[in-house]
């Protein structure tokens, strides 16, 4: 191994001395970046506009030009512990290291300075030590209620002092050493003060957002702070049992046993229900809830991040894991916390010893608490699915404790009348499974049995995981009980085999006839795997008369071509990527596309597709399909005008034609599903 070069070893150790930054300094080196052509020590700040809330820019803030939803402006500043020098460009020049009491009017804590002399602090902090002072700002002072900022200037030598000394500790901590989750003991009583130090680059002491750091004095440092910051003595639970606002909360707690938790050593952040926020859901399921234990606990779980947050270090949206397991989305809009988007934060703040409390005026209802039936109201794009599974009488399996699985199609996958009929009412028992399923643990052949009494099966693909036609098109929703899949078509599942699905639609008896003729029907009986692309009677009305003259007469020209229209494997709509080849029976490969939500092969749209069977699929195109020209790559119509009948779709936007769907309901009842082959 060859030994490093000067240049390299430099490369290295710049690049170990930048990765070892604390994100506090990562975001101050950003910002001395995009301020450097305004002269040396020039950070670029951004303001959110109407506010004088300001941040050192980190790169997200800095393009996208917003703060917690606002936007912002751009200002120059000098960096900090340097001053401009009139006639030089930047600030070329370090701020004069004076004793802390001076230092507090270099930074312009002139409210703090004052207090200090008042509150006979000032010969401590000019005199021999090395302290930290987190100094309030003017407005932070302006801020306090005016009785309480009486109580303090009416008691300067108790009080005010006591407040000065909590704001204060005994040796020198620059912002490197502020570390996340760490406390310090302060100069009053040795009550801890408690910081955290934020991936974003914000840095909190108590809360309290550091707006000016490391500024050196002679005799320790000083941090302006944007809140000034009283001390912490008891834990969460403690504080949680002392407001009368939060009674159900404290019953919920205590009932789920989180007493214990709650009281320990820990780093939490509890957005806590008030009792309006318990009033508002509807009082059946508050009860059903309160009397399941394992739904308490997850339901309370779920407003306690594992680690703590602030609500100055919110500032744009992010998913944070609960206790519960799943994620919150908490952002910011302005000055408001969000959570899962929405504004019902009512009070911030609320610091205990072993975590940080916010008020919220609405619940937070987490799935895994859910019936069915409140999963399906949960999630406004399956409504009309909701609304036919308790027309069918099913609403008991959508509130009962059952393990089951429901299959609920998107909306616009219901095309024509959905009066309810035995037949409908059939097709949504389907839709139904016996037992609870996770779609990470379905796999490929996997049979699924359905109230109905069918079997369904389970078909994995590169691009998708679906069951029989129709795709799972959203994450899984897991209740209580039971799991919801969102899934993009109304489910068909097979009532026979290829040859029964083409003899069943007076669409393809043209095509019937001449399988029958070729001598395939045994093939397309049998077990297997394949993909019909099959040809309507219009497609074979079309075409030229010397064609097909020539395929009546010659029985093998019949089958070569009708083989060139059966993939020897098995792919729904679903599986279809914009470059997807099947291999058919005869001839070479075939080359399948996706354009505009259709389905294309060798460039002939499919007009009807996903018609299950127990041995393939077939999809119906209104033309005869041809090979592709040699070295044609494209696998879409060359014509954007091709008038499509219906459209077979991909993903989550996947849906069923009328047609098809009417098929679908109106099936004979007295016709049982062939065995899965």
């Amino acid at each position: 191994m060859k030994p490093l070069t000067l240049q390299a070893l430099a490369v290295t150790l710049i690049a170990t001395v930048i990765a070892a930054k604390s994100p506090y300094q990562s975001v101050l080196q950003h910002s001395r970046i995009r301020g450097r052509q305004h002269g040396p020590n020039v950070c670029a700040m951004q303001r959110i506009q109407g506010t004088d809330k300001k941040y050192f820019t980190n790169c997200k803030q800095w393009y996208h030009r917003k703060i917690c939803g606002k936007p912002t402006v751009v200002t120059y500043e000098c960096c900090p512990g340097y001053e401009k020098v009139i006639g030089e460009k930047g600030c070329p020049a370090a701020l004069p290291l004076v004793n802390i009491y001076n230092t507090l009017g270099v930074v312009g804590a002139t409210t703090t300075k004052m207090y200090s002399e008042r509150a006979s602090l000032q010969k401590e902090i000019e005199g021999p030590g090395s302290f930290t002072f987190f100094s309030p700002s003017n407005e932070a002072w302006a801020a306090l209620p005016t009785e309480i900022l009486d109580a303090l200037v009416s008691n300067v030598n108790i009080e005010l002092l006591n407040v000065l000394h909590y704001h204060m500790v005994n040796k020198r901590l620059t912002s490197e050493d502020l570390k996340h989750g760490s406390s310090f003991p302060s100069m009053y009583q040795d009550f801890d003060v408690h910081i955290q130090h934020y991936s974003n680059g914000i840095v909190t002491v108590n809360c309290a957002r550091l707006v000016k750091t490391d500024q050196h004095a002679t005799n320790g440092i000083v941090h302006v702070v944007d809140r000034v910051i009283t001390a912490i003595t008891n834990n969460v639970n403690s504080f949680l049992d002392t407001d009368e606002e939060l009674e159900s909360l404290q019953t919920a707690i205590a009932a789920a046993g989180l007493t214990g938790m709650l009281e320990s050593e820990g780093s939490y952040t509890i957005f806590a229900p008030t009792n309006e926020a318990f009033k508002k859901i509807p009082q059946e399921m508050l009860d059903r809830i309160l009397g399941d234990p394992v739904a308490l606990k997850d339901l309370l779980n779920y407003h306690i991040l594992k680690n703590l947050h602030c609500s100055e270090s919110i500032v744009s949206g992010t998913p944070l894991e609960t206790l519960q397991g799943t994620v919150l989305e908490v952002g910011c809009d302005g000055q408001e916390i969000t959570l899962n988007g929405k504004t019902i934060v009512t009070e911030k703040d609320k610091l205990g010893t072993n975590g940080v409390v916010h008020y919220i005026n609405e619940l937070l209802i987490p799935d895994s608490v859910k019936t069915l039936k409140e999963l399906a109201e949960g999630a406004p794009q399956v409504s009309t699915a909701t609304k036919l599974f308790l027309d069918a009488g099913l609403g008991p399996q959508l509130t009962g404790s059952n393990a089951m699985t429901l299959l609920a199609p998107l909306n616009d996958a219901f095309k024509g009348s959905l009066t309810m009929t035995p037949e409908l009412r059939k097709v949504m028992r389907n839709h139904i499974l016996k037992n609870k399923f996770s779609s990470k643990s379905l796999y490929h052949g996997q049979e699924l049995e359905t109230l109905g009494g069918n079997k369904l099966r389970v078909f994995v693909f590169r691009n998708n995981l679906c069951i029989e036609n129709a795709c799972i098109a959203a994450h899984d929703k897991n209740g209580r009980y039971a799991t919801m899949f969102i899934v993009d078509k109304v489910l068909a599942p097979p009532m026979g085999t290829i040859m029964d699905v083409l003899k069943a639609d007076s669409r393809f008896s043209t095509l019937v006839d001449n399988i029958q003729k070729a001598g395939l029907t045994e093939l397309l009986n049998k077990k297997g795997t394949y993909t019909v692309f099959a040809p309507t009677n219009d497609a074979f009305r079309t075409m030229p008369p010397a064609d097909l003259n020539k395929l009546t007469r010659d029985p093998k020209e019949l089958i070569k071509l009708l083989k060139y229209h059966i993939g020897d494997e098995f792919l729904i709509s679903g599986a279809v990527t914009s470059h997807t080849r099947v291999k058919p029976l005869s001839g070479d490969k075939l080359e399948l596309g996706m354009r505009n939500s259709t389905m294309y092969v060798n460039r002939v749209p499919v007009v009807d597709g996903d018609m299950m069977a127990t041995n393939g699929v077939v999809h119906a195109v209104g033309s005869i399909i041809k090979p592709l020209p040699p070295k044609t790559v494209s696998d879409q119509a060359v014509g954007s005008s091709t008038r499509r009948t219906s459209a077979v779709r991909a993903g989550p936007q996947v849906m069923k034609n009328d047609e098809l769907f009417q098929k679908v309901v109106s099936s004979r009842s007295s016709k049982t599903m062939s065995p899965v082959q």
